[in-house]
């Protein structure tokens, strides 16, 4: 064994230490910046997992955090696409240049990322909508 690879594993090693050290001063907030450790906490007891390490709790924060952030950024950007895209019916153009993201953004931005999210048909949506419901089974 050299003595870069030595280094190497020393300066990888101080690096996670200075790293995990950083996690016991990182504060998280409620306002966009950070998700509370009591709500990670809560979520991560929920799927059985019990760990009494603090710093573990603020790296799955973390994580969730830099997920979420791609996921809006990529749902933003699929949602310029679509409000640039052409309309082929001026007269349904919208004259507020707002953006508006949608659940079919949202869809297609988790599904970059191996999720399929499927939303539950509204009532509306239903071809049954208005109909009593003795006649709904016919």
């Amino acid at each position: 064994m050299n003595s870069s690879s030595g280094e190497g594993r020393h300066d990888d090693d101080s690096a996670l230490a200075e790293f995990l050290a950083s996690l016991m001063d990182y504060t998280p907030t409620v306002c966009l910046v950070g998700i509370p450790d009591e709500l990670v906490e809560h979520y991560l007891s929920r799927s059985g997992f019990h760990c009494p390490d603090l710093r573990l709790t603020r790296l799955v924060a973390v994580a969730a955090q830099k997920f979420i952030s791609e996921v809006a950024s990529d749902a933003l950007q699929h949602c310029k696409a679509r409000q640039a895209a052409p309309v082929k019916d001026k007269s349904k153009q919208p004259k507020d240049k707002r953006l508006v993201l949608t659940m079919e953004d949202l869809s297609k931005a988790l599904r970059e990322y191996g999720v399929n999210l499927k939303h539950q048909e509204y009532f509306a949506d239903s071809p049954s909508t208005g109909m009593e419901p003795s006649s709904r089974e016919e």
